[in-house]
């Protein structure tokens, strides 16, 4: 059977190759996708060539265990239907819609436990937020936002706005979120953030500190600052952001990956004086301080519940065939602003 897959030739260079699949071996399965979204934080680190040379895509998913190293498959939101079973597989997986983390490609073959079977009141084009949905969950359940605390969000990528999202449902004293785009400041506040500003803009990072009570020579004060800030916007350069917003014993959670990008943080001044924790979250495993009470299941379970309830569907900009991947990416790489989230169609 020939199909279709999306590689990453060279840096902003994709090509949509068609390949033979083998056969079906006993206990695996044939899928053919229905939709992929494109991560955009993540996938632009592959499509511009900033990632680590030196470490796998992600060791905790078997489909993305190769090195960083061109050409390679990428993205792990994918939902599909199951089209044929091997000798050994339930009929039951049959025509069943899953979600796996798997690169984009039209047809892929999977064992059962690559696949996760969605719920049936979940849409096919809400299911692909589950991966972004379930670091959101997992940003959350690191930071531990409490009762009446002032929390603020930097970056309203797609993560960013699920995150707000889902703190949106806490008892906060303020919900803030931080972007450059306009279109993702007013998503944030239709998502329930009560303010969001523009990091570029004095005024309005004039306007957050006020909001925040911080006087002007960012000396903290008692009762000013925010308790807790996510960055999620994939510029180190933001952490000097979140530096300046927190109060005096408060938490910077760092959800975004990187790659091979660094900057000077600037941690000697008032980082140091202000007992800042640095809380590092990353969704391929569990906090060990939570392990006892929480495992993947139960977060996906809270994954999928907080996708009912925000109905992200409403999030996607753009619904394009693979076969046109090259300009999206090419339009996500050169203007962000016009995409919000993009998914593959098959």
């Amino acid at each position: 059977m020939n199909v279709q897959q999306l590689w990453f030739t060279k840096p902003r260079e994709v090509a949509i190759r068609e390949q033979r699949l083998p056969p079906l071996q006993p206990g695996q399965i044939l899928v053919k996708s229905l939709c992929s979204a494109i991560s955009a934080g993540t996938e632009m680190l592959v499509y511009r060539g900033q990632l680590p040379p030196d470490i796998a895509l992600d060791a905790s998913l078997t489909v993305l265990q190769q090195q960083t190293a061109y050409p390679l498959q990428y993205g792990y939101a994918c939902v599909s239907s199951v089209e044929q079973i091997g000798v050994g597989v339930d009929a039951a997986w049959l025509n069943k819609r899953v979600f796996s983390f798997q690169p984009h490609a039209s047809h892929f073959i999977a064992v059962a436990d690559q696949l996760i079977v969605l719920p049936d009141d979940v849409e096919a084009e809400a299911a692909v937020f589950l991966a972004n949905m379930e670091t959101a969950v997992n940003l959350v359940l690191d930071g531990g936002p409490a009762l009446g605390e002032r929390v603020v969000v930097l970056g309203q990528g797609i993560v960013g706005l699920l995150l707000s999202s889902v703190l949106s449902r806490f008892p906060l004293a303020q919900l803030l979120a931080l972007d450059e785009i306009g279109k993702r400041r007013n998503f944030a506040e239709w998502l329930g953030v009560h303010h969001a500003f523009d990091p570029k803009s004095e005024s309005h990072i004039a306007k957050l500190k006020d909001a925040l009570r911080l006087p002007v020579d960012l000396s903290v004060t008692p009762n000013s600052g925010c308790d807790l800030i996510f960055e999620v916007s994939g510029s180190p350069e933001a952490l000097n952001l979140a530096i300046e917003l927190c109060s005096y014993s408060g938490r910077i959670v760092i959800g975004s990956w990187y790659g091979n990008k660094s900057a000077p943080v600037q941690l000697g001044a008032v980082a140091h004086r202000n007992r800042i924790k640095f809380i590092s979250s990353q969704v391929s495993s569990i906090a060990p301080e939570l392990t006892g009470r929480w495992d993947k299941e139960r977060r996906f379970q809270q994954a999928w519940q907080m996708i009912r309830q925000v109905k992200p569907q409403a999030l996607i900009s753009h619904r394009v065939p693979i076969d046109q991947a090259a300009d999206i990416y090419k339009l996500l790489d050169q203007a962000p602003e016009q995409v919000l989230q993009a998914v593959f169609i098959y």
